[in-house]
């Protein structure tokens, strides 16, 4: 990160409006969330529960694929459990590790909620893009997220 050089007015303007668009996208669609009683948060939680095998996940797995610190990703599953959606269970071969476990009531909001949410992202999102966008959406992306995931494990130069 030793370049200096400032963003251009075209660089500016797109840094800026992706920024305005992440802002803007997640808060509608938390706001929405927010109608079936969850937050993004919560609902990332859920997927990533959900999609794993035993819909468990060890808690510093589920950290690492929601780019939380492991206290915040603590509480937030505290609150979960206070809420039915998830339980802790503890590892039985690592003593210190933990899984966090979708429940009965986890798994029947996430059905629940997952074809609204879908339809949000289709209508915020998706819709307002041709298919080619998305195409150049995905390329784009895809080697940004490829270099901070490289930079948080600590394998980036």
């Amino acid at each position: 990160m030793d370049d200096p050089r400032w963003l251009t007015p075209q660089e500016q303007r797109a840094w800026r409006t992706h920024l305005t668009v992440h802002r803007l996208l997640s808060h509608q669609l938390d706001r929405e969330l927010h109608e079936a009683g969850l937050s993004l948060n919560d609902y990332e939680i859920l997927v990533n529960l959900s999609e794993s095998p035993g819909r468990r996940m060890r808690m510093s797995d589920l950290a690492d694929a929601t780019v939380q610190s492991r206290s915040k990703l603590s509480h937030q599953i505290s609150r979960m459990e206070a809420a039915g959606l998830v339980t802790r269970e503890h590892c039985e071969d690592d003593r210190r590790g933990t899984f966090a476990v979708l429940t009965a009531l986890g798994w029947e909001t996430i059905q629940r909620v997952a074809l609204n949410h879908v339809a949000g992202v289709r209508h915020h999102f998706i819709d307002r893009l041709t298919a080619d966008q998305v195409t150049a959406l995905e390329t784009i992306y895809t080697p940004i997220v490829a270099h901070l995931q490289r930079v948080r494990s600590g394998k980036a130069s």
